[in-house]
């Protein structure tokens, strides 16, 4: 078996990969009959050379290699036909703008697989870059503050080397005694979670957080059915809401009138109810301040996303009065970060964490005859047609 690692050609320019290096050796000793050839290429946060010292081939085509293995969107044209593709492709909520890369995937009969849909037998997802998209957003959201109020500055997290140095930088400040609330448990609360305790930011529970004042930052973290109610009234497990997120409603307003920081870290599906809405923005007792919202749904729970942002261009301020986007110094202004690709800023830590986990959770169902049903959960192109798991995706292929 052939394995190919795909030079990345998604602008702007991504500098993650599946494989670093020494994941690569790892891979290669583990199961020796596997060749591995790496696709060229002058953007990649590990160079050429580093993966050449190591004893593993660079070229130039790999066309030739049976399973071709990328992060970002593959442009339709550089698709290679009856190939096996694994990548994310941001199609399974039939997101618009890639319509066209699900419709040449089926074209070209590539098997595709997304990283997105790499699950276990009880739908947990095995993989991803949430833990470090947790990360560099709770960073950002300080940097946001501290850039509002004029009281610190703090560089961009793609100027430092690694999560280490994020935790040094933010260690030197200073911070009031405001209060973060974090939305999401999973992957990315979890990254949240580590920058947050690192920085000996307290931890409290929601109760504390809602009815005590403190004269040290804090922060809580909730989960669903602390910020969603059914609308009858009815006390349930959660996993009623996950069956029926149509009968319930957002009750995120109570931590909007005590809340500095708001960083989502949540997933949120699509008929689920609105999280933080205009109408708790609009409230006279609305105190937030800044909203970093990692998971990033334009037109989605969180209001005041207007748009995604870029790490270049990280902040914009909203304006709730009239819902428009305005100048991050506008005094009435919250602060949005809304960077969709904030792994990027990682890129070294995310390529080596994320490759772990693809080592471990993934390439033993290539050598074990898939005997738990990875490949088959994430597969959702075969031979030109949808799988069945993903035949609800055929109108959206169709246009319709």
């Amino acid at each position: 078996m052939k394995f190919g690692i795909l030079k990345e050609r998604k602008s702007p320019a991504d500098r993650r990969v599946v494989f670093s290096p020494n994941e690569l050796v790892k891979l290669k000793t583990l199961y020796p009959e596997v060749s591995v050839k790496v696709e060229s290429s002058d953007v990649r946060v590990f160079s050429d050379a580093e993966y050449q010292n190591l004893g593993i081939e660079v070229v130039d085509d790999i066309s030739d290699c049976d399973v071709l293995f990328g992060v970002k969107e593959v442009p339709v044209e550089n698709l290679i036909p009856d190939k096996s593709y694994f990548f994310f492709s941001h199609t399974i909520k039939k997101q618009p703008h890639n319509r066209a890369l699900l419709q040449g995937l089926l074209a070209k009969s590539v098997n595709f697989y997304d990283h997105e849909t790499i699950v276990n037998g009880n739908n947990h997802r095995l993989i991803g870059f949430g833990y470090y998209a947790g990360m560099v957003g709770a960073y950002s959201s300080i940097r946001a503050f501290g850039i509002k109020f004029e009281l610190f500055k703090l560089p961009k997290a793609e100027t430092l080397s690694g999560k280490e140095e994020l935790i040094r930088h933010l260690k030197r400040i200073v911070l009031p005694p405001i209060k973060f609330v974090v939305t999401g448990t999973g992957k990315v609360g979890s990254g949240v979670k580590e920058i947050l305790d690192a920085i000996k930011v307290k931890s409290v529970t929601v109760d504390n957080y809602l009815t005590k004042n403190y004269t040290q930052p804090v922060y809580t973290q909730i989960d669903v059915l602390e910020y969603n109610k059914r609308k009858d009234g009815a006390v349930l497990e959660i996993a009623d809401f996950f069956k029926n997120p149509q009968e319930y409603e957002s009750n995120f307003e109570r931590f909007t009138k005590v809340s500095d920081i708001v960083i989502t870290a949540h997933f949120h599906a699509n008929e689920a109810p609105q999280i933080l809405t205009r109408e708790m923005l609009q409230s006279k007792d609305c105190k937030i301040k800044v909203v970093a919202d990692i998971s990033c749904d334009i037109n989605g729970p969180i209001a005041c996303t207007l748009r995604s942002s870029t790490i270049e261009e990280p902040l914009y301020g909203y304006l709730p009065i009239e819902n428009k986007e305005v100048d991050v110094f506008h005094p009435a202004a919250i602060v949005v970060m809304a960077v969709d690709n904030l792994p990027c800023e990682l890129p070294k830590d995310a390529s080596e964490g994320f490759g772990e986990m693809f080592l471990e959770n993934v390439i033993p169902a290539f050598f074990n005859g898939d005997k738990d049903g990875i490949l088959q959960r994430a597969k959702i192109t075969e031979k030109g047609k949808l799988t069945s798991r993903f035949s609800y995706l055929q109108d959206y292929v169709e246009g319709k």
